[in-house]
């Protein structure tokens, strides 16, 4: 095939997988499709590149739209999905990281003092955001926590990657007895200089309208136990009062409404001496930010 009608297929190729994918509902159907013909040319170079096009284009190029077309999320169909300046593997049945987690790194940075040597991400999912803190802070070792097996081996797989000899999975429930052997290995990494999480935190009756979460994210992944969401999350801000060096930060994800309700539970646990709510790019309360306290009394803020 000659370059010439190389691109007039390419042209057709995303002028039609556009359409379907706009009526199929998606968001963002040229950038899908874009994407779509590149995995099925097998390139990561620029369409208006290239020159030539593999035998089984239109054959893998049907298969991938078909797939986009039943709303499987483009970053499962692919196999990875960015995250700040990685790109991280991502299967089927585990949580598929979202651009909004990635401000807690930046949040982390503002609110530290002192090292950031020793890190903990609880509630881990695909690793994306201990995988950040390793190749982002080259002085930092990570020990991250979760608790589906599948996501666990995931999350080894995306911290050797980004860190290699810096990073370790446990596969744990942090609600469970505090005694649990893998938990008091957890508990033995204390004193840490901060914790990040992206916990479940959805109630049980806010069940997700976008059928791409309720049907390719795990539940477990998504709703935080208890009549709240909030079951989870606070059992990451009592590990938080467990693990943290006086001065140490935790910054942990919640849902737009919950701030106060974090806060109240950090300061029910007790062991901070300052809470305060992060908003996220978009304005919406969506971080807590609590410091270990040292010797001075509680202080919240809104």
């Amino acid at each position: 095939m000659s370059a010439t009608a190389t691109r007039d297929l390419l042209r057709e190729a995303l002028a039609e997988t556009t359409q379907r994918l706009g009526r199929a509902g998606v968001a963002s159907p040229s950038v899908d499709a874009r994407a779509l013909i590149a995995a099925a040319a097998g390139t990561a170079r620029p369409l208006v590149l290239l020159d030539d096009l593999p035998a089984d284009f239109a054959e893998q190029l049907e298969g991938l739209t078909a797939r986009r077309e039943r709303r499987e999320p483009l970053q499962l169909i692919l196999g990875r999905a960015p995250f700040r300046r990685l790109m991280l593997h991502v299967r089927e049945g585990v949580f598929i990281p979202r651009p909004e987690t990635e401000l807690a790194l930046d949040l982390l940075r503002q609110h530290s003092t002192g090292p950031l040597e020793h890190l903990v991400d609880l509630c881990t999912g695909s690793g994306a955001l201990a995988a950040s803190a390793l190749d982002e802070i080259p002085t930092a070792r990570v020990l991250a926590v979760e608790i589906d097996p599948a996501a666990a081996d995931l999350a080894a797989e995306n911290l050797e990657a980004a860190g290699p000899g810096r990073g370790r999975v446990l596969c744990a429930d942090l609600t469970s007895d505090p005694r649990d052997a893998v938990l008091a290995e957890l508990e033995a990494a204390a004193p840490v200089d901060a914790i990040v999480s992206n916990p479940p935190y959805i109630p049980p009756l806010a069940v997700p309208r976008d059928a791409e979460v309720l049907d390719h994210d795990p539940h477990r992944a998504l709703f935080g136990g208890g009549a709240d969401g909030l079951e989870v999350p606070r059992a990451v801000i009592s590990w938080a009062a467990r693990l943290l060096r006086p001065g140490g930060v935790l910054i942990m994800e919640h849902a737009d409404v919950q701030g106060p309700a974090a806060r109240d539970a950090a300061s029910r646990i007790g062991g901070f001496d300052r809470l305060n709510t992060a908003p996220d790019l978009t304005g919406r309360d969506r971080f807590l930010v609590a410091r270990r306290a040292g010797t001075r009394p509680l202080e919240v803020r809104d």
